[in-house]
């Protein structure tokens, strides 16, 4: 009984709907009528800016590991020699707040993709795994700007690590480690189809940068 309850105040961390109450408090906005439509942090970094995107990021990964952290609250989990148990909870918290993402009960059950918070679920059961896969994403992002695409390449990421380089044996994490990069692979439809066709939107980062670029070719073309 106690460990639905957690589940239910996780569902309801997870359910925070970060992106529409930045959107509405600062800007007078539903940030889902605007963009692609989602409330998440990819969308807030393409409606309004990279300093209310990171914010938003940070804040939904924090969901993740808050939530996830809910088993401290019950001693029997908390004891070391009960892993399998702990591990087997915290998923099951992290999933809670993921779908809270998704289907926020704050904001009419219209969130986001909630690739933040599963982050922030990893990050509370593996934080070595959750490093690796913060790395990749910054490297897909920095070359490419795609913040869809580093989530795709990131979820593949963790996948491979649980599944092979870090080999977990437990059977719950190793399915949930193939679901989550399908679930990421599956919510990224439209952002895929988008990348295909060369009209998904970059974030606004690294400007500066691609103006370097520019200014480097423009000089090529004109010598």
């Amino acid at each position: 009984m106690k460990e639905v309850l957690i589940i239910v105040i996780a569902y309801l961390i997870g359910s925070v709907p970060t992106a529409v109450w930045v959107s509405k408090g600062f800007f007078g906005i539903d940030i889902r009528e605007y963009g692609s439509g989602n409330a998440g942090a990819t969308n807030t970094f393409r409606v309004l800016g990279s300093r209310w995107g990171t914010f938003v990021m940070i804040m939904d990964m924090l969901k993740g590991v808050a939530a996830t952290s809910l088993y401290l609250l019950l001693p029997f989990y908390a004891d070391i020699a009960n892993e399998w148990d702990r591990t087997n909870l915290m998923v099951g918290l992290g999933l809670a707040a993921v779908l809270g993402h998704i289907f926020p009960i704050w904001a009419d059950f219209r969130g986001g993709k909630g690739v933040a918070t599963l982050f922030g679920m990893i990050l509370a059961i593996q934080p070595i795994v959750a490093v690796c896969c913060v790395g990749v994403f910054l490297l897909v992002l920095y070359l490419t700007r795609f913040v869809s695409l580093s989530s795709i390449f990131a979820s593949i990421a963790f996948a491979v690590l649980i599944l092979f380089i870090f080999n977990e044996k437990e059977p719950l994490y190793r399915a949930f480690a193939i679901a989550v990069a399908l679930l990421v692979i599956l919510t990224h439809q439209k952002n895929i189809t988008r990348l295909l066709r060369g009209s998904e939107s970059k974030v606004p980062i690294l400007k500066y940068r691609d103006r370097k670029r520019e200014r480097r070719r423009l000089a090529k073309e004109e010598d």
